[in-house]
């Protein structure tokens, strides 16, 4: 239970903070903030494996996007964009992590890491400002590999 309660607060944080501050705090949003989501949702994915698991997982990254309009009804651009993004990055994640279930979950949640940050760094950015942002979305993306790197070591 824990696990989704930070995941969903995360979110939130990550969206209402750079709705204050801009795009360049998605950068540190990205490495503390995403980094954590896309490693928890690997441990959501273990507990969840086989039940309901993409229906589950949507209906967070709804409930998160939801909260952030909520607080703050202008981040909707922001809460839309997220939402979107990690849809997307779910679902390559979740493929990266099922193709490697052999290995050991250090292995696995990193490998799907770099997957869902890579689809996460390119649609995040280019729905929520409006364009694609090189600079933001390489920035972002090694934000998240190295904070996602960070956190399964915390998390395991």
């Amino acid at each position: 239970m824990i696990y989704l309660i930070l995941y969903i607060l995360a979110l939130v944080a990550a969206n209402l903070l750079v709705s204050v501050f801009g795009p360049w705090f998605s950068i540190i949003n990205a490495f503390v903030l995403i980094g954590l989501d896309l490693t928890l949702r690997d441990k959501i994915h273990d507990q969840w494996d086989g039940k309901n698991l993409t229906i589950k997982m949507l209906g967070l990254i709804l409930v998160a996007g939801g909260i952030s309009y909520l607080l703050n009804p202008a981040t909707g651009q922001i809460a839309l964009a997220s939402v979107c993004a990690f849809c997307l990055a779910m679902g390559f994640d979740s493929y990266v992590y099922q193709k490697l279930k052999s290995k050991s979950w250090f292995v696995r949640a990193n490998g799907s890491n770099v997957a869902g940050a890579a689809v996460d760094s390119i649609a995040f950015p280019t729905i929520a400002f409006g364009g694609l942002m090189f600079e933001i979305v390489a920035m972002q993306f090694a934000a998240k590999v190295v904070g996602g790197y960070l956190w399964t070591k915390v998390i395991k």
